[in-house]
């Protein structure tokens, strides 16, 4: 390493966003990287492929949640709820108040649920079925939202895990019943821009299966960072 390197050592970057970077000479020792990665190469190997090839193999469950056609869908969202049904079972289990504890600077287990409520209103309620305002008070955008008039965004309520999960069931049955009906010819189909008072998604239109992929993606990527956060609060 020459003595005008730049170092960064016990660093941590949370929401980070990296576009065309190169990294050239780079050391890298005990690094670890989450979120969503596309086209990384390293010493002339994109990665990204072989990294989604073993996340495949090690769940292949996880594989379900890129779906081609509308009965794909449904069974990837057949397979979200039971695996939710797991998962909060687990959460029951514990006391309530440590459903509210965030571990590592995360999302407690009920702030997630409200993300998630958060997302299938975004996308499913407002981009796709056209809602301007789906919004529950309970919604939770993720951090990095700039403030949006009209979105909630209340990181002081503490909701009960039952009232969370009266949210989580009126959205996800709603998702249910249009998946229900979704056919060929709407899955290819563009959204119609939501006009109005500024909100999220961007008043544009998006693929509906962009929509659905992404809403898919939420909840499963999410109800694995809250089987992590359980098991280290289960652990004490």
């Amino acid at each position: 390493m020459t003595e005008d390197a730049l170092v960064l050592e016990d660093v941590q970057l949370r929401g980070a966003f990296l576009r065309k970077v190169r990294l050239i000479g780079a050391e890298l020792y005990d690094v670890e990287i989450t979120g969503d990665i596309e086209n990384l190469t390293i010493n002339g190997v994109d990665v990204a492929p072989l990294i989604d090839a073993e996340l495949d193999r090690r769940d292949p469950d996880r594989a379900k949640m890129r779906p081609a056609d509308p009965d794909g869908f449904r069974a990837a969202w057949d397979l979200l709820e039971q695996r939710w049904e797991e998962t909060v079972t687990k959460a029951r289990a514990l006391p309530p108040e440590l459903l509210h504890e965030s571990v590592d600077g995360e999302w407690s287990f009920i702030e997630t649920l409200r993300h998630l409520a958060f997302a299938t209103d975004a996308w499913v309620r407002r981009a796709i079925l056209g809602d301007p305002t789906p919004w529950h008070p309970l919604d939770l955008p993720w951090d990095e939202m700039a403030d949006t008039p009209g979105v909630p965004r209340d990181r002081t309520a503490r909701p009960s895990l039952d009232e969370v999960l009266a949210l989580r069931k009126d959205r996800m049955t709603g998702a249910r019943q249009y998946l229900a009906q979704l056919t060929d010819e709407q899955l290819a189909a563009d959204t119609t821009p939501v006009t109005g008072a500024p909100s999220w998604p961007r008043p544009i239109s998006y693929p509906v299966r962009e929509c659905l992929l992404i809403t898919l993606n939420e909840e499963y990527q999410h109800r694995l960072y809250a089987e992590r956060d359980l098991a280290v609060l289960a652990g004490g």
